[in-house]
């Protein structure tokens, strides 16, 4: 009896003295307004940041799914938030997700209820080692393994006066993975919300490598939305598809690494300046599928970077399947009241709403 009273004494010690390794290993929750970063990270005992969640996951041993899940409220980024984990490995259906506690499509959601991504780090990376050659630029989260679910976010850009003077462009990339040979990001049932005059969200997702799937974002008066930027081989299995863009006043896609077998299909492009951006090459050629491309400047350029958008591109890298309507002129419905769980969403009856894109799945 006492030997068991002893052994259940130590088990009591060494829960109480390693409070975090279950948070570490499996689920891993973040409350901005009620965390601390000293906590389990358990639902009840919520970390206070989601630096705190990265550096949990990066020191982690081991493999398996690990799920963080972030409460509503105001995520402020004072630095870039890097998950690259060493030795902790994912897979395909054990994956690194990082989302929302509620999600669009749970009965209680409300767009209120969104964690809200914005940076506000110094604009001070440096590419290669070198100063910025454009005024600064800035990571918000950086995705540097594979195997990664970003889910249900409000994803918004930075508090900077973008172009000061010719030639310089301060940017924020909130969303980033720069690893050529990585695979399998998905960023899903987020909203990216920017201003060109208040919080550029310069460029929403700028992506690396191989397998990346944007599916469910709407992406609002971003200056551009998705970029495919580099890979050792053309990125394959990329997919686009149920996505809302509307007022870009850059470009909606850059298809610079991306294979011939992107996918691009259900989606709904309002008012953008140039739809579809070819690498300057312009080896690679594209299929569209049930899609609507509703007012556009110029539809397909080649080429570009920071500080431009390139050249006028062939028209004919794009092939039209099935259901593609684009129209020069042209603009849609969005419901733009913010009490509406539709917020940012196509008004029902809109052209377009039969696609089912926008946030909800079901």
């Amino acid at each position: 009896m006492k030997t068991l009273k002893f052994m259940f004494i130590l088990m009591l010690m060494a829960f109480v003295m390693n409070p975090v390794v279950e948070a570490q290993k499996n689920d891993i929750y973040v409350n901005p307004d009620n965390g601390n970063d000293q906590n389990a990270g358990s639902q009840e005992q919520p970390v206070k940041t989601l630096f705190e969640a990265a550096r949990r996951v990066n020191q982690s041993n081991g493999s398996g799914a690990v799920t963080i899940f972030l409460s509503e409220g105001i995520y402020g980024l004072t630095a870039t938030v890097t998950f690259q984990p060493v030795n902790w490995h994912f897979s395909k259906d054990q994956r690194l997700t990082i989302r929302a506690a509620l999600l669009p499509d749970d009965a209680d959601w409300n767009p209120g209820k969104m964690p809200v991504i914005i940076s506000t780090m110094p604009l001070d990376f440096k590419p290669y080692g070198r100063q910025d050659p454009l005024g600064g630029a800035s990571y918000g989260i950086q995705i540097e393994t594979s195997f990664v679910t970003i889910q249900g976010l409000r994803v918004l850009g930075t508090p900077v006066h973008e172009r000061p003077k010719e030639g310089m462009v301060r940017r924020n990339y909130p969303i980033v993975r720069e690893g050529r040979s990585l695979d399998d990001l998905r960023v899903t049932q987020c909203l990216f919300v920017g201003d060109k005059v208040a919080i550029p969200n310069h460029l929403a997702i700028l992506a690396s490598g191989q397998g990346v799937v944007v599916d469910h974002c709407v992406f609002y008066h971003c200056k551009d939305a998705i970029v495919f930027w580099f890979s050792e081989w053309p990125a394959e299995h990329c997919e686009v598809h149920h996505n809302l863009f509307i007022g870009n006043y850059g470009a909606a896609v850059w298809s610079w690494s991306a294979a011939e077998d992107l996918k691009f299909y259900n989606n709904v492009v309002e008012n953008t300046n140039i739809f579809w951006i070819l690498n300057r090459d312009e080896k690679a050629s594209f299929s569209l599928s049930n899609s609507l491309i509703a007012g556009y400047n110029e539809l397909v350029n080649k080429g570009g970077g920071p500080t431009g958008f390139g050249e006028k591109g062939n028209p004919d890298k794009l092939k039209l399947g099935k259901n593609v309507v684009i129209k020069k002129e042209g603009t849609l419905q969005i419901d733009e009241d913010p009490t509406s769980r539709n917020y940012l969403q196509l008004m029902t009856g809109t052209p377009g709403t039969e696609l089912g894109v926008g946030l909800f799945t079901k």
